[in-house]
């Protein structure tokens, strides 16, 4: 039930309250998920086995519920099976999840890997674009959750294999466009033998094949698209790629484009305006490690972690490699400070897919979730302190962002898996966020968000002049001497998609001084003395329209 709820004077609360416990509850079961990923895997060890899949948490028929896309894969046309699996969409009917994949639109098979979430024809249904093993899918959002496949039609259809991808405006013309991940050059036929003891083949990794060029797509406003890499500056076809987020590093209002490579150099396209990018990474710290050597990448996230202002970014990597977390110092320079915030130790060994900044104590200090699981099942054959099925991490953000702390054991993330995507989004409706996570070639997980009551403010968002899911909005949060600020997310984590509405912990304030909210158009919009315990909904060019309150459990 929504509870209607007014922007309201209140006392702000300065007293500290003490810290809150942080807990997640697995309820895939009791909301009535049952999605098991398919990956294929024979015997063969062909290299796509290894990369799906991920999940979408989104608001698919406009009833301001969130409903669940778990990407599939299939299997091989060689094993000559029965009918083939699908992706499953879940529908949120009445606070449980009922598998509505049967007349969505979704039925049919791919060997699906990712999904990115956004309103590309501005009709205020959010469209699906479905990463595979080529070809891969648009999907339109045709109303009460029904879509229909016009990657043809769109002139889509990205033949390589494609992995994370994001809807975003990078040429401010207030349509959505769309930069798609390829990984490497592979099919059965040019599949190649590797092996890590010698005699048995593995999964080979992205140093035995050739590199493809991500994708720029830009969106004509017709229903079409076309593919402008060369000329927008992000074409490279030594590329090997798993994640990407847009986000403005330098404060400019132009969306730049971090990208993480699986052995290859991390890039930063900055956005210099007129449709173009240029390449920055190196110049920026984010190509390579301290050591002068490239990564293995695989998803990303960015956010101000420690109020500075400014987006900072998180980089999930190999076993043995640290996750890189970059703080960006505002001169154009990004430091990796995973040591000294005691990141780096702690995801040492763990091979890290999905990751994502998300407030999972309400405290106002952006947490981080990551999604851990090998690619090889047999890694603990040849590495003994290194294993396939993997717990994930939750760091609690600490001292300001100084210090994290892996708290995942006793938040309730205690069981092991091959994880790979990873989603938040409030769920239940009750302004705390929940997790879903998907594991390769097993059962996908959701938690609830069981954590100790804090105060929270949602801010939900529709653009006008701007895309209508008003990717790139700044909205900042002033509660007492605390000031938050987060943008309209586009891509992150790794091959999945997180909400829209933006939630802000606000801890033991029960008011926010103010909202100020400033779309990429340049239209803003402020608000003071707004009540926690609420959603509320600001559109370009009628300022707040909407307020209702959390609901209780």
């Amino acid at each position: 039930m929504r509870k209607a709820i007014g922007v309201i004077a209140a006392c702000v609360l300065t007293a500290t309250i003490a810290r809150a416990d942080i807990r997640f509850t697995d309820v895939t079961a009791e909301w009535g998920v049952d999605f098991t990923h398919t990956n294929g895997a024979f015997g063969q060890k062909y290299l796509p086995e290894t990369m799906g899949s991920g999940v979408a948490v989104f608001d698919a028929d406009g009833d301001d519920d969130l409903d669940l896309l778990f990407v599939n894969s299939t299997h091989w046309a060689s094993q000559g099976r029965g009918d083939p699996p699908t992706a499953a969409f879940y529908r949120n009917v009445g606070g449980v999840f009922a598998d509505q994949t049967v007349g969505s639109g979704f039925e049919e098979a791919m060997y699906g890997l990712g999904v990115a979430v956004g309103d590309y024809d501005q009709d205020g249904d959010r469209d699906v674009y479905v990463t595979c093993l080529g070809p891969d899918r648009l999907f339109r959002n045709d109303g009460d959750a029904v879509f229909t496949d016009v990657t043809a039609e769109a002139g889509l259809g990205n033949p390589s294999m494609a992995t994370s991808a994001a809807w975003f405006d990078y040429d401010g013309d207030g349509l959505l466009d769309l930069y798609v991940c390829n990984y490497v050059e592979w099919s059965v036929e040019t599949d190649i033998f590797c092996t890590l003891d010698g005699v048995k083949k593995s999964y080979c990794t992205p140093e035995s094949y050739n590199g493809v060029s991500d994708i720029l797509y830009r969106n004509h406003g017709n229903g079409t698209f076309s593919d402008v890499s060369a000329s927008a500056g992000v074409e490279d076809a030594t590329s090997k790629s798993l994640g990407v987020v847009a986000f403005d590093h330098n404060g400019d209002a132009r969306p730049d484009i971090f990208v993480s490579n699986d052995t290859e150099p991390d890039k930063l396209y900055e956005n210099i305006g007129d449709g173009a990018f240029e390449e920055i990474g190196m110049l920026a710290g984010v190509a390579f490690d301290e050591s002068g050597i490239a990564r293995a990448g695989m998803g990303v996230d960015a956010a101000d972690f420690d109020r500075s202002g400014r987006p900072s970014l998180v980089v999930a990597n190999f076993a043995n490699e640290m996750i890189s977390l970059l703080h960006n110092e505002g001169n154009g320079l990004f430091i990796d400070v995973a040591a000294p915030t005691q990141l780096g130790s702690a995801s040492f060994l763990t091979l890290a897919f999905g990751c994502f900044f998300f407030d999972a104590d309400s405290d106002g200090w952006p947490d981080m979730f990551v999604a851990n699981g090998h690619v090889e099942n047999d890694i603990n054959a040849v590495q003994e302190k290194v294993h396939y099925e993997q717990r994930p991490h939750l760091f609690r953000n600490l001292e300001g962002g100084a210090r994290f702390e892996d708290v995942a054991e006793s938040a309730g993330f205690t069981d092991a898996l091959v994880g790979r995507g990873a989603a938040y989004g409030d769920l239940d409706g009750d302004g705390d966020l929940d997790v879903v996570m998907t594991s390769n070639g097993g059962r996908a997980r959701v938690y609830r968000n069981d954590s100790s009551a804090a105060n929270a403010l949602r801010v939900q968002l529709r653009g006008d002049r701007s895309s209508a899911d008003a990717i790139g909005a700044l909205v900042t949060v002033v509660a007492g001497e605390d000031t938050q600020t987060q943008a309209a997310r586009a891509g992150g984590s790794y091959c999945s998609q997180s909400e829209a509405a933006l939630t802000f912990g606000l801890g033991a304030a029960e008011t926010a001084t103010r909202v100020d909210v400033a779309f990429p158009s340049g239209r803003a919009y402020s608000y003071n003395h707004v009540a926690a315990g609420q959603t509320i909904e600001v559109v370009e060019g009628e300022g707040l329209t909407r307020q209702w309150g959390f609901d209780t459990p």
